[in-house]
This record gives structure tokens, sequence and C-alpha cells, in this order.
């Protein structure tokens, strides 16, 4: 019996030390680490408010773009740097004539509403945008009404052509516009697409969709559905501000969490904020100043000497540094450096005020008079210069100024300034901001068929430019493209239709309690939420394991 007992007791005090063995194995090679988790909800505050959540409309308003790309998608994006990337369709072919374009839609796609996503929805989008009466931009219903629309497999297959009566190389880009549901969209008239009540309960397939909408603010919730990565956030909630100038003491009164946009002027202050994250990108755009060279009573805006000598005059870097905050980057072509398209060789300008008063000289305008302003023939260089950033317009004409030029700068908004002025062509010169990307296709801005009625407000109509711009649109192969590009690109800089200033730098301000956020060069606004999947408010803590240490048997 005692035998017994002390193999029993032997056994027990074995178990013991096995156990605590194993306890220390375990917290040795297990630990907790720190995870995200689903939920938390986002609070953005956005200058403006939405008119229209339609993508076929959304090009009137940014705020409406924004909000479209989380709600809609097309057959394609545009990925970082600009290129066109299957979103809807599996898969996308171009024969090689650049007339037919084939693609086919992901299998298993739905609609917000839970209905299939089908090729009847993309023939819905395209004919609404063919039909007279199209509500939408002019531009958006002159180019699909040159392409035939047809469904291989039928309209509820998932195969989808589009035919072309000719070489349009930038058309892929225009496949990236949101595909809107037949099921719901068919029922309305075209011509009364703006007055649906779908333009305010949206139905789309993006990674979002709508809960509610007020004046005041907009929600959204996750679509589970979404054919790419569910994001960790339970939903967002937009609110709707009156001006940028709103957003960052929103902030400081903890309204809200993100800024959709921090305005140069706000860098310094949003920069002090200890729980203020931001992130800064190149969005696709410039900031230039038009010279209205169909002006007769400015007939040195004629001259290519007199430009270049204005460019000369213009310390573009220190417009950057000292105006911009740093939210800039000079800029020397009109196609974006991230393009296939750049020009790295292009002539560049640098700040040379000396050279820009010589070239004057040469061309003939002196202070005849001593009043500080050049002229020649009495006709005195000065003009209004126009635009909505009056530090930037105070600026630039303080610079030209030391050459002898008189801007006198007045601030106007935006739409009052493209009414009142850029359209009917009544302005001197114009500090304007443009948003591009996608397609380098310099077409809409400075083909001479622009120069009167379209978007070349500087009037310029130079041929050798646009063969160059004619060619580089009907090219299938990306090469010869490049090569015409490259050459359009300097005759660009030797003529300086408009003088370019500046590539923007947007910034994004996300509170502290949101990780993971991460900012890539932009085509739009809306491009920030291209990682929105990934960003995170709530964690979780989980065990993980690791192998066992391993003895250092090795020689010393």
């Amino acid at each position: 019996m005692g035998r017994y007992l002390r193999w029993q007791a032997i056994i027990a005090v074995l178990g013991i030390a096995l156990l605590v063995a194993l306890l220390r194995y375990s917290a040795y090679n297990f630990t907790k680490v720190t995870v995200p988790d689903r939920g938390g909800t986002l609070v953005e505050g956005i200058a403006g408010n939405p008119q229209f959540l339609n993508p076929l409309l959304s090009q009137y308003s940014q705020v409406d773009g924004v909000l479209t790309s989380l709600l809609f998608n097309g057959l394609t994006r545009l990925d970082e740097r600009g290129e066109v990337v299957p979103d809807l369709a599996e898969s996308m072919a171009i024969s090689p004539d650049g007339l037919i374009y084939d693609f086919r839609l992901r299998a298993g796609l739905y609609w917000h509403d839970g209905m299939p996503v089908t090729a009847a929805d993309v023939l819905y989008t395209v004919v609404a945008m063919q039909t007279q009466g199209f509500p939408g931009v002019a531009w958006l219903g002159e180019l699909w009404r040159q392409v035939e629309v047809t469904a291989p497999d039928g309209p509820t297959g998932l195969a989808v052509r589009f035919t072309l009566d000719e070489p349009f190389a930038p058309f892929i880009d225009y496949t990236t516009i949101g595909l809107l549901p037949a099921h719901l969209w068919e029922t309305v008239p075209v011509a009364d697409m703006m007055s649906s009540q779908y333009n305010s309960r949206p139905v789309g397939t993006g990674p979002l969709s709508l809960v509610n909408v007020t004046a005041t603010q907009a929600e959204f919730a996750v679509n589970e559905s979404y054919h790419g990565a569910t994001p960790y956030l339970a939903g967002l909630t937009v609110r709707f501000y009156p001006d940028h100038q709103s957003l960052l003491p929103a902030y400081e009164r903890g309204e809200i969490d993100a800024i959709s946009w921090v305005q140069p002027d706000d860098v310094p202050e949003a920069i002090a904020l200890p729980d203020l994250q931001l992130f800064s990108a190149p969005i696709a755009g410039y900031t230039l100043i038009y010279l209205n060279q169909q002006n007769p009573n400015l007939p040195f805006f004629q001259d290519a000497s007199v430009r270049k000598a204005l460019m000369y005059g213009l310390d573009r870097q220190s417009l950057v540094d000292n105006v911009l905050h740093g939210q800039g980057l000079v800029a020397h072509s009109p196609i974006m450096p991230n393009s296939w398209a750049y020009n790295e060789e292009v002539t560049q300008y640098i700040y040379d005020p000396a050279l820009g008063r010589q070239l004057l000289e040469q061309a003939g305008w002196i202070d005849n008079d001593g009043d500080g302003v050049r002229d020649r023939e009495g006709v005195r260089m000065a003009f209004v210069l126009l635009g909505e950033d009056r530090a930037q317009l105070e600026a630039i004409a303080a610079m030209w100024s030391a050459l002898g030029v008189l801007a006198e700068p007045q601030a106007v908004s935006l739409p009052g300034l493209t009414a009142d002025f850029l359209t009917p062509r009544t302005f001197d010169a114009a500090l304007v901001d443009w948003e591009l990307s996608g397609d380098p296709d310099p077409y809409p801005l400075w083909h001479s068929t622009q120069a009167k009625t379209g978007q070349n407000y500087a009037g310029w109509e130079y041929r050798a430019a646009d063969e160059l711009i004619e060619r580089a649109r009907s090219l299938p192969d990306r090469e010869a493209r490049r090569t015409s590009y490259a050459e359009f690109q300097q005759i660009f800089a030797e003529q300086l239709p408009a003088l370019l200033l500046h590539y923007p730098v947007y910034t994004f301000g996300v509170r502290d309690k949101v990780h993971d956020v991460q900012l890539g060069p932009l085509n739009t606004a809306g491009d920030r939420y291209r990682s929105i999947a990934n960003w995170y408010i709530v964690t979780k803590q989980v065990t993980v394991g690791s192998a066992p240490p391993r003895l250092d048997t090795s020689e010393k």
C-alpha cells in the first residue's frame, strides 16, 4: 500500500512539473497582439452639399463626384498612375485596329438592393447618355453618341461590346463612368433624370451604400456584397459645411474626425494639432494663368516673347512655398508628371526677372512716360488678373510689377469667373485651377477648335500643335502616341499659350484614432477613399504563436 501511494505521489509531482513546463512554453511562444476589428463610424466634413448622387450627373459638383465614387463603379477604374484597369469588368480587350472594345462583367455582382448586375445595366447607362435631351454635361453625350453598344450574349448576359467608327485612343478612359441600375432607371424618362428620386436615393455597386441623406449630412453603411475587400469600418457619415474655412473649426469642436481637403491656408494650423494626421499626395491637375490672346486691346499677349518674359518674372517656387505652404509642385507641362506621356526633357523656365525685362525691351515694351508701367505705341502693359485665390493674385501682381507690368488683382468666385469671364472670353488674364485625370489627351483644352466656344480659353491657335494632338488620339499604339505628345509638350513650352504655375498637392486630415490610412497619387478627390477597406477604428487582441527557440549549436 505504501509503495502504491509513493508511485501516485511521484506521478502527481511529474504531472505538475509537466504542466508548469507546458505553461512556461505557452507563455514564451504565444503572445497577444492588437489587430483591426470590424466596427466604428468615421465622421468626415466636406465643403458643399450634394445635388445629384448619380455618376452621369456628378460632373457638375466635386461633392457629387466624391460621394458617387463610394456608391458606384464603372466597367473600369483609374489606378494611381492614371492607368485604366478592370473594375466591374473581369476582362477587357481592344481590337488591333482600335475600333472594338470587348468587356466581360464579373460573375456574382449585385446592386445594393440585391438585384444582379448584367449587360442590361451597361446598355441602359450608355443609351441614356446617347439620348437627345440627356441633361448631363454636353461632352459626355457627344462622345457616347459616336459609339455603338451591344450585348453579344443578350441583356441578361455578362458580355458587352463597344464599336467605334474610327480609332479614338482616349475612349477607354470613358468606360470608368459609373453604371446605373437599369431595373430602376429605365422607368424614368432621360430628359427627367435630374428630377428623379434616385438622385437622392441612389442604388449602386460601390463599397458603401447610402442609408440616409439630409441637408446637413449623408450616412453610409458597408456594402457586404461588394466585389472588393470589405471595409473594417461599420459606416461613414459625411457632414456638409458651407465652405472649406468651416472644416478646421468643426474638427476642433469635435464634430468631425476627418477633413476632406485641408486648404493651403489651414495647413500651418492643422500641423499644430496633436491628434490630427495629415496625408498629402499630388492630385491630377494644374494651376495656370490664361492670357487672352483673342482680346484686341491686349496685343502684347499675342507675342510669345512677351509671354516668356511674364513666365521668367514668376517665382513659382516662392508661390508654392510661401502662399500655398508647400501644397504644390512647380509645373512644366500640361501633361501630368506621373503620366506615361510626360516628356521629362521638355524645356523648363526658371525664375529670371532680368531676362524677363530684357525680352520685354527687345519686343519694344519700354516705360516711355516714367509711370512704372511699360508701354508701346500708346498701349500700356496693364490688365486685370482674375481668380479665386486673392493671396496668389497679389503675389503674382507684385512679381510682375518688378518687370514694369501692371496686373490688377481682382478676386471672383469660380462660378462667376467661369460664367461671366471665361466662357464669353471677356477676361484679360485669369488664374484657373484645372482638375484633370486619366488619358493625357490635350484636345479639349488646347486644340484650335476649342478656342472660340470650348475650353481653350487662351484662344491659342497653332496648327503644328493641332496636328500632333489629332494624330495622337487616333493611334492605338502607345509608343507612337508618346512620341506625338512629347513633341506637343515641347511646342507648348516654346509658345507658352498659358503660364503653368504648379500641380496641386491634396492634403487629407484624419484624427489619430483612425488607423492605416494611406494616400497615393490621386486622379480625383474621391480617390482618397481608394484604401478605405484598410482603415479601422476598433481593435481587438488575438493570441499568436511562434516556433520554439532554436538552440545555437554553431561553433564559437
